[in-house]
């Protein structure tokens, strides 16, 4: 395919941006948007400046400079047609390991007036059980401890905010890209948290002058795995050692609460309210939630690919059943949101064959997403005494997973749980099912407490154990 190169003037681009945790969604999402709007002269001060701040981000930093922080982007389409991107957006990078320095001067630098995130739905640090921030956690001890030689997100922004208050730099906006509701609320009480353990004059000063904005985010892009660089290049005709690959759909709705000034986003797509709830809601309850739910039982039934799962007619209806029975009444839809054709829409973008999404993806880290994506509308099922089967199913399904972390047809697997700790460890290994229920993802509630789902599940969990997840499904079908 060919490669559809930006039309500005790299050499011309400002950083106005500092954007932390440079992943492969960032690249599929704030970069393509910000890629498109550098063409517009009078936005040419919005280019981005990327910071890495784990030892894990080494390759992709080396990969990208080595490229000039230039990567091709190709979006699938799902008509099986697809479009390759060069990205040119993010004009400068640093590694926090190698150069924290510059990491610091840039959240300082008066330039620099948005600090955009993806640090993933579990790095905000909250506790599960009780909403808090994590005070000793070991990380942030260090950061409270050493507040010039941060390690953690937050340690890194209060020191630069520091240095930026201290020159009289102004005012700057943090603005959360990560798949949580209410992301920027999230992201204030995480900061502020930290900030005012650490620094109770730079907490007055952040009051006044930093906003943190909701918003909320959409696009499926899977990881880049090694065999997909090397399958993008020949598809390419690139030499990119950094690719990135994501579907065609993109959706970017944001609260229009920046201190210092933005950049016109809209001209390129992005959508501006003053609340972003409705859409939040509609985009977890609906989209991730689903993600979920497919994930552990499709896992079982030995796909790895959420497009070949969702080529399974028994998924499928699963899927949509869940969307159409559990979901939607606690879903009001957002203005000129026509419910039926975004369900829809979704069963065709997991099915996407181009874009051939990692079930591992979806299944890593649930200790994070259960209680974002399926708590909330759970809790509320039970109050309702709705139909719990397929939640009952999905919960009994992730206990499988992680127990015996061996699929239907007998093949092994290693799990992800970047946020287990011991006492989850010992909830998993007892052969007493129920006190699963008192694992750190489902503590917004008691579920030990609901008979119903408890019965449910009970059931469930026999029934995956002795025939399998697929047989199950087809039982509850």
């Amino acid at each position: 395919m060919d490669v559809l190169s930006y039309n500005y003037d790299r050499k011309q681009i400002k950083s106005g941006i500092l954007h932390i945790g440079v992943g492969n969604f960032h690249r599929a999402h704030e970069e393509f948007f910000t890629n498109k709007l550098l063409e517009y002269p009078d936005q040419q001060h919005w280019g981005i400046h990327g910071a890495m701040l784990l030892p894990t981000d080494e390759h992709l930093y080396r990969s990208l400079c080595k490229q000039d922080k230039e990567y091709t982007l190709t979006v699938c389409g799902r008509n099986g047609q697809g479009e390759v991107y060069r990205i040119g957006s993010l004009v400068a990078l640093d590694w926090s390991i190698e150069n924290p320095e510059t990491v610091l001067a840039a959240i300082a630098d008066k330039d620099i007036r948005i600090i955009t995130l993806t640090i993933t739905e579990g790095g905000y640090n909250i506790e599960k059980a009780t909403g808090e921030f994590i005070l000793n956690d070991e990380g942030i001890r260090h950061d409270l401890q050493n507040p010039h030689t941060p390690k953690t997100a937050f340690g890194y922004v209060a020191e630069g905010l520091r240095r930026r208050k201290s020159a009289g730099n102004g005012a700057v906006t943090i603005l959360s890209c990560d798949n949580l509701q209410h992301n920027g609320d999230t992201a204030r009480k995480s900061f502020m948290s930290f900030v005012r353990a650490q620094d109770a004059e730079l907490a007055v000063w952040m009051e006044k002058n930093v906003t943190f904005p909701n918003s909320m985010v959409d696009r499926i892009t899977p990881a880049t795995r090694p065999d997909d660089v090397v399958r993008l290049n020949a598809m390419n005709g690139t030499n990119d050692d950094a690719p990135v690959y994501c579907e065609d759909f993109i959706q970017w709705v944001i609260e229009d609460k920046f201190i210092a000034g933005r950049p016109a986003w809209e001209r390129v797509g992005v959508e501006f309210t003053n609340d972003v709830t409705a859409y939040e809601n509609m985009k977890l309850s609906l989209l991730n939630a689903s993600h979920t739910l497919l994930s552990y039982p499709s896992f079982l039934a030995g796909y790895r690919k959420v497009d070949d799962a969702m080529h399974d007619e028994r998924i499928v209806r699963f899927v949509r059943t869940f969307m159409d029975t559990d979901i939607t009444p606690y879903v009001p839809a957002p203005n000129n949101t026509d419910l039926d054709l975004y369900k829809q829409t979704l069963i065709e973008r997991f099915g996407n064959r181009s874009v051939s999404d990692q079930i591992a993806r979806l299944c890593f880290d649930g200790i994070s997403k259960f209680p974002v994506y399926i708590m909330p509308n759970l809790i509320k099922m039970i109050q309702d005494d709705a139909d719990l089967t397929r939640v009952a199913y999905l919960i009994a399904a992730y206990r499988h997973y992680l127990k015996y972390k061996t699929d239907d047809k007998g093949s092994s697997f290693e799990i992800t749980e970047p946020w287990m700790t011991q006492e989850d460890m010992k909830l998993i290994e007892s052969n007493e099912p129920t006190d699963f229920l008192s694992f750190s993802a489902f503590r917004s509630t008691d579920l030990k407490a609901a008979d119903a789902f408890v019965g449910l599940y009970l059931m469930m969990v026999d029934a995956i154990k002795h025939n399998g997840a697929m047989t199950v499904l087809e039982r509850i079908l």
